[in-house]
């Protein structure tokens, strides 16, 4: 008589607020903010939803540790570095994580319940801009001035028409309808800029930040 045995039961890995959260920004990622609900985070999960109630209250506590979680990816302005360096170094993370993050270009400053990667960041840059020598209302102008810089750029780039490898194709084919005579200025930049090989519309990213920076610059110093 043999003895039958069984296969043990799989471990469930415990829920805790940090596996609820990667997964939800991987549920935002591939979907957007309407892709992600406590109903459709459970089911990722393998839980019911209610369980998620354990460790977030609702759906908005969630989004607010998903854009700590975001905030996490951002380093902090170098300690000892040149305020130009450190600011541009973090303009260019901030906007290489709303790349990779695009559902949180609408969240990243609308959050009611900051988490602390959040207050760190926010707290860390204005140091550096009041260390390099700027005033309360200076250094309040310059954040904003950047933000709204890094921000728009951002919703722009992910709006646009078209990518870096068909730029050229689509920029043609927006022109080809209409008599290029009645618009030549924006054939121009089409055809002598726009359309050449290897024209990509995020290299103005760095360009515009630069021109802002050194604005900055001599607004600081201007009495």
């Amino acid at each position: 008589m043999t003895t039958r045995t069984t296969e043990p039961a799989p471990r469930r890995i415990p829920l805790s607020r940090e596996r609820v959260l990667q997964t939800a920004i991987r549920l935002a990622d591939e979907g957007g903010l309407e892709s992600l609900s406590m109903r459709k985070l459970g089911q990722k999960l393998g839980v019911e939803a209610m369980a998620l109630y354990y460790h977030f209250a609702n759906k908005d506590e969630v989004l607010d540790g998903l854009v700590d979680l975001v905030f996490t990816e951002i380093d902090l302005p170098s300690v000892g570095a040149h305020w130009k360096t450190a600011m541009r170094e973090r303009a260019i993370a901030v906007r290489d994580a709303l790349a990779r993050h695009r559902w949180a270009i609408g969240l990243m400053e609308s959050r009611r319940n900051p988490g602390p990667a959040n207050l760190r960041h926010h707290d860390a840059v204005l140091g550096c801009l009041r260390a390099a020598g700027f005033d309360i209302a200076m250094a309040a102008h310059a954040y904003s001035l950047l933000d709204g810089y890094i921000y728009g750029f951002a919703l722009t780039k992910m709006n646009l028409p078209f990518s870096r490898s068909d730029a050229a194709a689509v920029a043609e084919s927006m022109l080809k309808p209409f008599p290029i005579d009645e618009y030549p200025n924006l054939v121009e930049i089409m055809t002598e800029h726009v359309m050449k090989p290897g024209y990509d519309y995020g290299d103005e990213f760095v360009y515009g930040l630069d021109v802002i920076l050194d604005g900055l610059d001599k607004a600081r110093d201007r009495p």
